[in-house]
């Protein structure tokens, strides 16, 4: 038995023999390698497989007995043919299940309800390079039923000059949308894939990104115990919080074909994005409600860590009796940051920047007026002040005259009468422009008598600062309710000048920690350096979360005040923060290292490099991969300028995701982004990555968005999908941090378009 202070753990099983089948049981009466019927309804997120290295490999079932809810036992035969007539015999050696002999092919494996009846098996002894297939097979009165069979492989061995095909993948949303990206990728000759986050989507239909459909969407069983949406428009909806809730996304995520038919034959390294807890968290903070309420919640942070914990096919760098403890303080109560090697060539260190990370830079609730930084903080911590700064005053000077304006003005248009500063803070300190912006609405509204306003005369001899409205923080006050908690101008479209110097404070501010930290933490930092300063592989393969390259629009000649600036698009990932990583850059740069990139839903290629005057700073190369299945780049991007209190005004943000589509040949005369060789922001699919000692080339399979709108996952499908893919390939050399596109068969180097921005 269990003992209750266990957590499910992968049973531990060594590899001995291979013996010929010569019957369909052995002396115990249990299943060897029969061909018994394959049953769905028992095993109905099919088997998937993980974590491969040269001698062992990650297995995985869930069993299902509708009359059973108990712990129930089964057995797992693993083979060197798909016919199961060469059997690896297997021996535990620690874990949760009973030793056999070690001349036995059959190994019993407890499913335990307390753990969902999830089934995780680490097999050890095994040959490097070597494929492996598996099944688990169930008895019951009725007779014995198998699950598919499954097909592994190992990884080959350290010293091993051989050649790695891989594929890269994330973002898969099961909403109202098809996995024909995972359909297509299935007939690929591959190694293993690398899942690089968002392998579930914990909210059942946010208007902003999804669009249930009567076949593809999602119901939680505990209502009750999920978190309940409103939304002014679409239909309500939920976001997971209980461990049902989360268990319950894995088991009809993992219910598709498709994505079955990919964990059928691959091996998969995973790591978690924002979307297996909560959308643009960071740590067990979530961000719906943009501050107007606390979203710490380490209990749901738990249950999400669990349930991903229980469905995916892991190795932990804690041990392998590594099991997950509830009761461990988060965020130790679980680690996924770990590295591989695939022979002399490839040394793949995946990192998880969700669980260690700051918060976002800007706070979703600063007051637009509220000044942030001065001029003089801006110069001490090495920048240069931007245009955009002006005046401010402290709000009780002037007898009070403007704190009075504001606090009177406050219920009228909803804002915080404190003006985003606490009761014992002194000094509050509030942009001129703001201010003057309430006075003149205030007039129109028939202030009398009028109001004043703070004119030159007043302001000439005040101080200059940055205040959250230089940001984006913009609102618009002819709305009865204007929008003071806002992602804009915080998370996303923030204006890149300020950012940048709101950034480069932070970074050389005092915060207890290095501020190299903000992102990683310290632990898992200095682990990444010395993975990859430390490797001997021909590539450093950095699978990470969000991307690294720059994705900035200029709109400066296109609109008019207060949006011809420059802004980021997103700071919920790299841009978010830049110093931290032009330090990381800075360090790594010379050593051959590529990183594969998930979360932007947008194919891109580049050179992200650090921020520098010279001419050839210190850079890597860069390969994002677009969604499997959730909304693209380019849906999304829109989805936020019709939102936006300003930008759906503009004419040009219609087409906003022009603004950073690139040709590598057919260069525009000015970039703000000039390390981004490549993206497209408008397809679906997946990136395959293959490697060996001269270069490392990526196929990236762009898929159009509107041919997920129906399953094409039967072999009838396959030249339907297969006609709507296109494939674009870039390669770099080792030794070279360049980028070379395939035109027509021959690869033609790029360079980056550093003339005009500075990026």
């Amino acid at each position: 038995m269990m003992r209750r202070r266990d957590f499910l753990r992968a049973t531990l099983v060594t590899a001995g023999s291979v013996v010929v089948s010569t019957a369909c049981t052995d002396e115990e009466g249990g299943p060897g390698a029969c061909d018994v019927q394959e049953d769905d309804a028992s095993f109905p997120q099919s088997v998937a497989s993980g974590d491969p290295k040269p001698d062992s490999v990650v297995l995985w079932t869930r069993l299902v007995d509708s009359d059973q809810k108990t712990d129930l036992s089964l057995s797992l035969v693993v083979a060197l043919d798909e016919g199961f007539t060469r059997l690896v015999t297997l021996k535990a050696t620690s874990g949760n299940a009973a030793t056999v002999g070690s001349n036995s092919t059959r190994f019993p494996v407890t499913a335990r309800a307390e753990f969902d009846h999830c089934v995780k098996v680490k097999v050890s002894g095994l040959s490097a390079g070597t494929t492996y297939y598996y099944r688990f097979y169930y008895t019951t009165g009725d007779g014995c039923v198998s699950s598919r069979i499954g097909r592994t492989r190992t990884a080959p061995a350290p010293d091993a000059d051989v050649p790695v095909r891989f594929a890269f993948v994330s973002s898969q949303d099961y909403v109202g949308r098809y996995y024909n990206a995972y359909a297509a990728l299935a007939r690929q000759q591959l190694d293993f894939i690398v899942h690089l986050g968002d392998y579930i989507v914990e909210t059942t239909g946010d208007p902003s990104f999804q669009a249930p459909s009567e076949e593809r969407k999602i119901t939680f069983s505990d209502v009750n115990g999920a978190i309940a949406f409103e939304p002014a428009q679409g239909a309500p909806y939920h976001a997971a919080k209980s461990l049902s809730n989360y268990r319950e996304l894995y088991r009809t995520y993992r219910s598709d074909r498709a994505l079955q038919r990919v964990h059928e034959l691959f091996p998969m390294i995973a790591v978690w994005g924002d979307h297996e807890f909560s959308g643009d968290c960071h740590g067990a903070t979530a961000t719906y409600f943009n501050g107007r309420q606390p979203e710490t919640d380490e209990e749901r942070r738990k249950a999400a860590n669990q349930a991903w914990f229980e469905y995916m096919p892991v190795d932990y760098t804690a041990g392998d009796d590594f099991r997950y403890n509830k009761t461990v303080e988060y965020p130790e109560d679980i680690t996924i940051y770990r590295d591989f090697t695939f022979g002399k060539h490839v040394h793949l260190v995946m990192t998880d920047l969700r669980t260690y990370r700051a918060d976002h830079l800007i706070p979703e609730e600063g007051f637009p007026g509220k000044v942030f930084a001065t001029d003089s903080a801006i110069v001490s911590a090495g920048g240069s002040v931007p245009d955009v700064a002006g005046k401010y005053i402290d709000i009780d000077d002037y007898d009070g005259y403007y704190a009075n304006v504001l606090k009177e003005a406050a219920p009228v248009f909803g804002f915080d009468p404190n003006l985003g500063y606490t009761q014992d803070e002194r000094t509050r300190s509030i942009s001129v422009a703001f201010i003057n912006a309430i006075v003149e609405k205030l007039n129109e509204q028939g202030a009398e008598p009028p109001l004043r306003l703070i004119d030159s005369t007043m302001s000439a001899f005040l101080d200059i600062g940055l205040a959250y409205v230089d940001l984006g923080k913009y609102v618009d006050l002819a709305l009865e309710k204007p929008d003071y908690y806002s992602a804009f101008g915080s998370r996303y479209f923030v204006v890149k000048d300020t950012f940048d110097a709101a950034s480069l404070i932070a970074f050389n501010s005092p915060t207890g920690r290095p501020a190299e930290a903000m992102v990683m933490g310290e632990a898992q930092l200095a682990w990444f350096k010395d993975k990859i300063n430390g490797s001997k592989s021909t590539w450093k393969v950095w699978g990470n979360e969000y991307c690294l390259s720059q994705l900035a629009i200029d709109i400066t000649m296109s609109a008019t005040e207060p949006l011809n600036r420059r802004f980021y698009l997103s700071c919920d990932g790299w841009d978010g923060f830049r110093e931290q990583r032009n330090a990381l850059i800075g360090e790594i740069a010379a050593r051959n290292v590529v990183a594969i990139s998930g979360d932007p839903h947008a194919f891109l290629a580049g050179t992200p490099a650090v921020d520098s005057a010279d001419a050839d700073p210190p850079k890597i190369v860069e390969f994002a991969g677009a969604a499997i299945s959730s909304m693209t780049y380019q849906s999304r991007l829109q989805k936020q300028v019709a939102s936006h209190p300003l930008l759906k005004n503009v004419n040009e943000m219609a087409n906003i995701a022009e603004l950073i589509e690139v040709d590598p040949f057919n260069p525009k005369e000015a970039t703000i982004n000039p390390y981004l060789a490549f993206s497209n922001t408008k397809s679906n699919g997946f990136c395959i990555a293959e490697a060996n000692a001269e270069e490392f080339v990526v196929s990236m399979h762009m898929l159009p968005a509107d041919a997920l709108a129906k399953p094409l996952y039967e072999e009838a499908d396959a030249a339907t999908l297969d006609d709507q893919i296109t494939i674009t390939r870039f390669r770099t050399a080792a030794g070279e941090s360049e980028l070379y596109l395939d035109e027509q068969g021959t690869w033609k180097k790029w360079t980056p378009n550093t003339a005009s921005q500075d990026g």
